[in-house]
């Protein structure tokens, strides 16, 4: 099958069930670019799956890092086709931490 072939196919069962079909932009840097603080870099050699962003300094997970930048892009496309998004599936989260006293 080809990929317009099975991204079509994609597009039918997604409005048949009443959901969107987000394409992101193939050139989308999603693995490079930190989700945090969106500072992108020139390079990740492969055997370096986790690494630390010269910026924040946070310590990413190659896959992961790219899954939340995909999911934050497709949130993004969504918002401006004027639809409401739901992030979590629906589920809150509490922002309320314990704290000791």
């Amino acid at each position: 099958m080809s990929w317009s072939s099975f991204v079509d196919k994609l597009k039918y069962k997604a409005k048949q069930q009443g959901k969107h079909l987000v394409k992101i932009d193939p050139w989308f840097a999603s693995s490079k670019t930190c989700h945090c603080c969106d500072h992108k870099v020139d390079k990740i050699p492969l055997n370096l799956p986790p690494w630390k962003c010269p910026k924040c300094f946070i310590i990413h997970d190659r896959d992961i890092n790219a899954a939340i930048n995909v999911k934050q892009q497709g949130i993004i496309k969504l918002k401006a086709e004027g639809l409401s998004v739901s992030a979590n599936r629906g589920l809150r989260k509490t922002s309320h931490e314990l704290i000791a006293v």
